[in-house]
């Protein structure tokens, strides 16, 4: 069978890769040529390409059982494999990554160009072929692209074949976000850390993170209500630096006797929670053929790390599709959207519900016990009550879906209602930070 897929990203070559494993001819369409010859590579139309990732076990997990090779190139190229807490207090068989999103998908690329029966083509996406009431092939650049099944994997600003699906849930959640990559001086210590990845910290206002990377790099992060201009002058290196050692958790590795940068600043722009089925508006499959995976179906806000292991899962779970529908693809679309509603779709509406309380926390509201309480405020009562992590254990390590939460969120209803508030982080409140800021005046 001839398989076009619409996207070089991890769930686009991750599922070209499988397909071609199970003996499909498989052609990859993206607009970006890969990395230049000098190894620069700015990957057009991927905002979040050099932002801070979080490669969680379930991307470990998707490789060991497709294609374990990749693990042993990301290794080779510096990437470091680490054991994350399984929800059950042991270590999760499979293993995370430390690694940069550039040689994440460095490798990946490299490993698919060398995959026989895949094909990787340059060129512009124009739409999706239909004859027969099907899915026909691709449109590229005014050429087409015959193939008897369709794979989007276009990523987050997706518009292909708008017209076949129902119109997304969600939008702008409210936040915005600045990074910059470092590299650890030789012989220098690891800063603090309060998770595998690094250490990630919410402040009065705001939230930080540090996520370690390979070959010795790795991003420091801001995350800030978008409408907060104050922090616009956080794009710029120097106001960015004094930002980072005015905050405890990111000066431990900021510092210059610990590390030097290695990227200018990073804006991120405004997040998105955004779902969108695989259906039409009517509720069928709008093209049988055409299939939609990844960042066209969900996006979340990256403060959790969820993106690509829920991208992962969903590959995973459209071969599994693909393996039990063969030569039906209709019926492989309406098996994924089912899957998708009940295990991908509870992702995004737990970060919708969180954001907006968070946001309403930042702007001077307190834990509001009189309804449903966010994933975050159950995830930070267990300092109060260890024994919530029988149940926040598994969904922190994505083990088990947020709806889990709601066994215990009674009782951390209680806790908080008793006058418990987790202890503040030592840092800066929002307006104290803009005020470090303003120094450095508008530019």
């Amino acid at each position: 069978m001839e398989v076009a897929v619409v996207g070089a990203g991890p769930a686009g070559l991750f599922c070209a890769v499988a397909l071609a494993r199970r003996g499909q001819r498989v052609t990859v369409v993206d607009r970006d040529g890969g990395p230049a010859a000098d190894g620069s590579w700015d990957r057009r139309g991927v905002m979040q390409f050099h932002h801070p990732h979080g490669f969680r076990p379930q991307i470990g997990a998707a490789f060991q059982a497709e294609m374990p090779e990749v693990l042993d190139a990301l290794t080779a190229a510096g990437a470091e494999l680490v054991v994350f807490q399984g929800g059950n207090g042991l270590p999760a068989p499979p293993p995370g990554l430390r690694c940069r999103r550039a040689v994440f998908e460095r490798v990946l690329r490299a490993f698919a160009e060398r995959e026989p029966g895949v094909d990787l083509v340059r060129g512009h996406v124009d739409d999706v072929l239909r004859a027969g009431g099907r899915a026909a092939g691709l449109r590229v650049d005014g050429r087409e692209l015959p193939a008897e099944l369709v794979i989007n994997a276009s990523g987050r600003s997706a518009r292909l074949a708008a017209d076949l699906r129902g119109p997304a849930d969600g939008g702008d959640c409210g936040l915005a976000y600045v990074s910059r990559q470092y590299s650890l001086l030789p012989g220098a210590e690891l800063g603090p850390m309060n998770a595998p990845v690094g250490i990630i910290q919410t402040l009065s206002g705001y939230l930080v993170a540090v996520f370690l990377q390979d070959n010795r790099t790795f991003s420091a992060l801001f995350i800030r209500p978008a409408d907060d201009r104050r922090f616009s002058a956080l794009r710029f290196d120097d106001a960015f630096q004094a930002a980072a050692l005015a905050v405890p958790a990111l000066a431990g590795w900021v510092t210059p006797d610990r590390s030097h940068p290695i990227t200018p600043v990073l804006p991120g722009g405004r997040l998105h929670n955004t779902y969108r089925g695989q259906l039409d508006g009517n509720g069928g499959v709008g093209l049988p053929g055409l299939l939609h995976v990844g960042d066209t179906v969900c996006t979340t806000n990256p403060s959790a790390g969820r993106g690509i292991a829920v991208a992962m899962r969903q590959a995973v779970n459209l071969l599994l599709q693909l393996d039990e529908h063969p030569g039906d693809p209709e019926a492989a679309a309406l098996a994924f959207d089912v899957w998708c509603t009940a295990n991908v779709r509870p992702w995004y509406e737990d970060h919708v519900y969180w954001d907006a309380d968070l946001l309403r926390r930042w702007d001077g509201g307190d834990v509001d016990v009189t309804r449903r309480l966010p994933s975050d405020l159950i995830m930070e009562a267990t300092e109060a009550d260890p024994s919530l992590w029988r149940v926040v254990g598994p969904y922190m390590a994505m083990e088990a879906l947020p709806g889990s939460l709601d066994e215990v969120e009674p009782r951390v209803r209680e806790i908080y209602a008793s006058g418990w508030r987790a202890p503040a982080h030592p840092g800066p409140t929002r307006d104290e930070l803009a005020s470090v800021l303003a120094d450095f005046g508008a530019r």
